[in-house]
């Protein structure tokens, strides 16, 4: 393409890229950037290859279940291209690395699915000046934009405030559609190799929402936003998020699954409250449990016995959290949240259960 061109390919064959995460997102996005000849890609995860994940993220395969992904990934992609160099960081990103990790990077790729390394991605890419590529997913729907380009807003600008923990489920909790990862990793491949070889028009300045069920993409105008604090260090992000709350409050909300396990033995008389999603239900369940979702706590609150001995639990234990709180402030006294959630409740009690 003469827009390309010959030193539009040295400049791709050049450039570094750091992708985060290997999963859904850095699937599509490794595999089409290696494939179009970027020089160097990192690719940082610490997690491993699982088969429940594999209808998302096409860069590993079955027999590579339980391998490293940042290993998986590598050797996925020298197949597709020879010349390239993986580099892998099979670590957590956190305020302590991830300055060293970005400095030798011309893009930052995000392809994570929380909100403590969203805003430790983005922070770290405002302090040393570096495109931030974003995308996200959740079940039908995606999102993408290129952050802190030329002088363009950051996530902090859409996003100032994170929602309270558990609100918001992940991909793994919520559910997402396979192919749909494919297409917004796709869209950030395209904005990293724009803005490699500085031609057309980046997503910087306008957030682009897809609907896969209806088949539209549309866009809302993005802006610096004056109130936006200015960004001088890196912080504790999963105390930012709320993440690692531990109050006395919480202490007192939490029981753990052997606690729950003496209850049901004793066969006492208590609500078992689940507040995951529907579809998640429908997956595992404890015994006469009784589903309300975190969304539709407060509207259903009525249908509980204020009087009643309640157990919230959720998927790990972050959603049952909020649930909890939100109980004890319309006047619920004995609430308790099921701390680790029904997984941890599988993987001490119930090896057959089945785990997402």
């Amino acid at each position: 393409m003469p827009e390309v061109g010959v030193n539009g390919q040295e400049k791709l064959a050049e450039a570094k890229v750091l992708c985060i995460g290997a999963g859904g997102l850095g699937s599509p996005l490794a595999l089409y950037l290696a494939s179009a000849g970027i020089g160097t890609l990192g690719i940082v995860d610490d997690d491993v290859v699982d088969l429940s994940n594999l209808q998302r993220q096409i860069l590993h395969a079955e027999d590579r279940i339980g391998e490293l992904k940042v290993e998986s990934a590598k050797k996925r992609l020298h197949e597709l291209n020879s010349d390239i160099t993986v580099n892998t960081y099979n670590l957590r990103l956190t305020a302590e690395n991830a300055l060293d990790i970005f400095k030798d990077y011309d893009v930052i790729v995000d392809g994570t699915d929380n909100f403590a390394t969203r805003y430790l991605v983005n922070d770290a890419c405002v302090l040393l000046n570096k495109p931030n590529v974003y995308g996200s997913i959740f079940r039908f729907e995606g999102q993408a934009t290129v952050f802190n380009y030329k002088g363009g807003p950051h996530y902090r600008d859409l996003y100032p405030e994170p929602p309270p923990p558990g609100m918001v489920p992940s991909c793994a909790e919520g559910g997402v559609l396979g192919i749909l990862p494919g297409i917004i990793g796709v869209i950030q491949a395209t904005e990293t190799v724009k803005i490699i070889l500085g031609v057309g028009e980046t997503l910087s300045g306008r957030l682009m929402l897809y609907d896969s069920l209806k088949m539209t993409f549309r866009e809302i105008k993005l802006r610096k936003n004056p109130d936006t604090p200015e960004i001088t260090k890196l912080i504790d992000y999963q105390e930012f998020c709320g993440i690692n709350n531990s109050s006395e409050v919480e202490d007192e909300l939490e029981i753990k699954v052997d606690y729950l396990k003496k209850i049901i033995d004793e066969k006492k008389n208590v609500t078992l409250l689940d507040v995951r999603e529907y579809g998640e239900y429908e997956i595992c369940k404890l015994d006469n449990s009784t589903l309300i979702p975190l969304g539709e706590i407060t509207s259903r609150a009525n249908e509980l016995d204020s009087a009643d001995d309640i157990i919230v639990y959720c998927h790990h234990g972050m959603r049952s959290l909020q649930a909890a709180r939100i109980l004890k402030g319309m006047g619920f006294k004995k609430v308790k949240n099921l701390a680790g959630g029904i997984d941890a409740w599988a993987a001490a009690f119930d090896e057959k259960m089945p785990r997402y």
